[in-house]
């Protein structure tokens, strides 16, 4: 590591007050070491998109994403496909990818790892998906895309409440939609690794998942999953059984094995969502109502989607998936 750019988003997570002393304090074990390192403050999603661009052509080496998950999938869409290395300082209310990858929530421990981590290319989501000015759009993702009941919760979430209680309010509104959300099914059409041909199914919720432990209550949400393999871990979601959801969490919080009922799992390189023909809808006489889509915890958008994998797409500092398992 030589150059190194610190892409911040002061308004991720909480105890902004503290964040200077300890973005200070990583900067100075940074040049200590000889890395020629700056501080830029993110404005928005679009402009850690650019800074991000803008750190590659200046001929930085490393990116420090200092902040949670959307904080890295925002400072990713400027860097994906270079030889950039991605590195963690988590500051955000989540840090799932933080907790997958083993990196130490504390961002000084966190700048060490990254000194003298190994880079290691992997892959990464991709989604092609309508956004919300009725555009096509690209975005690619680290954790997990999300299409149904969870990508609501988002669109729901007053984000002044997030800022203020963290993981509380997810699971407050989460616990709200389980009472009152009416599912609504879509159709998706998946390509099963090591299968022949496409399946299609209709489904309340898919989940299209790069890692293996979120860490907090869900830890391992898609066993099997893995940054470490060349494509996605989709969770099926067949029914609109509340209990079949509540047991598909229960499930992860508790660590067991189980299988849910109307949930199934299977890896896919890509999968297909769209709405339901109007003649297979469940009331024809209402307008469509819209199905949500969140990346990495990031709401982006609606259906009609196509989610894939770009093998060799980005370089990471973390610990060896040895060391963080």
């Amino acid at each position: 590591m030589r150059k190194a750019s610190l892409l911040y988003n002061p308004m991720s997570g909480s105890r902004h007050g503290q964040r200077q002393a300890k973005l200070d304090a990583v900067l100075a074990i940074l040049r200590d070491a000889g890395v020629e390192a700056r501080l830029v403050l993110t404005r928005s999603r679009l402009d850690a998109a650019e800074q991000a661009r803008q750190a590659v052509a200046a001929g930085c080496d490393t990116i420090f994403a200092c902040g949670g998950d959307g904080t890295v999938h925002d400072i990713l869409q400027g860097m994906a496909g270079s030889q950039t290395a991605l590195a963690l300082l988590p500051m955000g209310t989540a840090n799932a990818l933080a907790h997958d990858l083993g990196v130490p929530l504390n961002p000084v421990a966190a700048a060490k790892i990254a000194l003298r981590a190994t880079p290691r290319r992997i892959a990464l989501g991709s989604i092609q998906h309508q956004d919300f000015e009725g555009k096509a759009s690209t975005r690619f993702f680290t954790v997990a895309v999300g299409i149904g009941v969870d990508a609501h919760l988002f669109y729901k979430l007053n984000p002044a409440i997030k800022e203020r209680l963290g993981m509380a309010a997810y699971y407050a509104k989460a616990w709200h939609l389980w009472l009152t959300h009416r599912m609504i099914r879509f159709q998706v059409e998946y390509d099963e690794t090591g299968a022949d041909a496409a399946k299609q199914a209709s489904v309340t919720e898919l989940l299209a998942v790069r890692i293996r432990n979120f860490g907090g209550v869900l830890r391992e949400l898609a066993p099997a999953a893995s940054l470490q393999r060349n494509d996605l871990r989709l969770v099926l979601c067949h029914t609109n059984r509340r209990t079949a959801y509540l047991l598909y969490v229960l499930r992860g919080l508790l660590g067991k094995k189980w299988n849910v009922p109307g949930v199934e799992l299977v890896h896919s390189g890509k999968v297909r969502c769209q709405y339901l023909p109007r003649a297979l809808a469940s009331d024809q006489s209402k307008p469509q109502t819209n199905v949500y889509i969140e990346a990495d915890g990031e709401l982006v958008g609606t259906l009609p989607a196509e989610i894939s994998v770009v093998p060799d797409a980005l370089t990471l500092l973390a610990p060896s998936p040895q060391s963080a398992g």
